[in-house]
């Protein structure tokens, strides 16, 4: 899934029933599991300038950033922080972590080339699901067109649940940025 997704249907999931005046730790758990990916590219693209293409293909592979990747979208690691954040009676860390478990089982039945290491370190196996979010070669346009509608058809729920003009502008950016994204990419091509 596209990272402004996690981000809304997390709101949308916990937000509205376990942790209704939790809206940041949620958006931080829902983040967090792309942060490594996104240090990635800009490393890769600005200080290594490398092609696009090679990022994708050869670096992203590459077992550090791997690692780094499977470490962030752990579910096992993700539980064990929700478990120790309860010991210790925090209850932002305990609903970040659980956005943390949300994103990661979000993103596990559509990565099919780029699967992660959802149990890493106890496993290192990859759902490799039939199912993209960006590759059309494996329905990557109907995926996408669902994740679109997932993510616009609780923008109601998102917007009653935030209070602040500034983060209602940022779920109606990502709202357009679904629209026309899905049109640009996906019905152009």
């Amino acid at each position: 899934m596209n990272t402004p997704g996690h981000y809304i249907l997390n709101l949308a999931l916990l937000g509205k029933t376990i942790a209704p005046k939790s809206n940041t730790a949620i958006a931080v758990g829902a983040i967090l599991p792309d942060i490594p990916i996104f240090i990635f590219y800009f490393v890769a693209k600005f200080v290594y300038q490398m092609p696009e293409g090679k990022i994708w293909s050869e670096a992203y592979y590459e077992p550090f950033w791997q690692n780094l990747v499977a470490l962030f979208h752990s579910i096992p690691l993700a539980l064990v922080g929700a478990i120790i954040c309860h010991r210790l009676d925090w209850q932002p860390g305990i609903i970040l972590f659980i956005s943390m478990v949300c994103h990661s089982l979000l993103d596990l039945p559509v990565h099919h080339d780029d699967a992660h290491r959802h149990f890493f370190p106890l496993s290192d196996y990859r759902l490799i699901s039939p199912f993209s979010y960006w590759d059309p070669s494996h329905h990557g346009r109907i995926v996408a067109l669902i994740e679109m509608a997932l993510v616009i058809g609780v923008s109601p729920i998102i917007l009653s649940l935030l209070n602040s003009p500034w983060t209602k502008a940022i779920a109606i950016a990502i709202d357009c940025f679904y629209l026309f994204g899905y049109f640009r990419f996906y019905l152009s091509s």
